[in-house]
């Protein structure tokens, strides 16, 4: 019966430090997500080249549940990012917000007792915009009404999760997202309509904890 006793103490002590991604787990990160768009767009007016758009940083929020011990699913989340908007010439025109969650699937390198757990993914983004008007200088060259349409578009993710104990863990991730918008407004009472792609990487360092 010692000998027995000794054997379970073992067991126990050992199972509560294993490092594990295994398949029924569930776990959040949360920490700073970064928005840096890659935006191109027609032509403003003809004359004012393309929109620019500004980074911007919040609280990025990530939702993760284990399927097998090296895949899982995974939902983005974050507080609304803001942007300003602008062109060459005329400077910043306008802000925006935006809210891009992001779900994808994904595939965890190693094994369930690895302390690293490297890994990549691919899925869907759906942004939605609101909030959007422009600035004084924006009005002042005649320009008001806009809005920008929603986007679905394809999205990938790149990442690493270090596991500090079976609880705690560490992560970088970087995502890409895939977003098309029509931006639209009047000029001189005029409506217009710019196609314009936001694209943007996304950089995130967060803490998780694992249930």
């Amino acid at each position: 019966m010692k000998k027995l006793a000794v054997v379970a103490l073992a067991l126990s002590a050992f199972s509560a430090g294993t490092y594990a991604h295994d398949a029924g787990e569930f776990f959040v990160r949360a920490g700073s997500a970064t928005v840096r768009p890659t935006e191109g767009s027609d032509n403003v007016l003809g004359s004012l080249g393309g929109f620019n758009v500004s980074n911007n940083t919040q609280l990025g929020l990530t939702f993760t549940y284990m399927a097998t011990e090296n895949v899982g699913i995974e939902l983005l989340a974050a507080t609304p990012f803001r942007h300003h908007v602008g062109t060459g010439p005329t400077g910043n025109i306008a802000t925006v917000e935006h809210l891009p969650p992001t779900l994808v699937a994904e595939w965890y390198f190693g094994d369930s007792s690895s302390k690293v757990r490297p890994y990549i993914g691919a899925g869907v983004n759906y942004t939605t915009f609101f909030d959007e008007k422009f600035n004084d200088t924006g009005k002042a060259a005649g320009l008001s009404d806009l809005s920008l349409s929603d986007s679905w578009g394809a999205a990938g993710v790149v990442g690493l999760d270090y596991l500090i104990n079976h609880d705690w863990l560490i992560n970088a991730s970087v995502w890409y997202m895939d977003i098309d918008t029509d931006v639209k407004f009047k000029a001189g009472g005029v409506q217009q309509t710019v196609d314009t792609r936001l694209d943007p990487w996304v950089f995130m360092f967060s803490a998780g904890y694992r249930f």
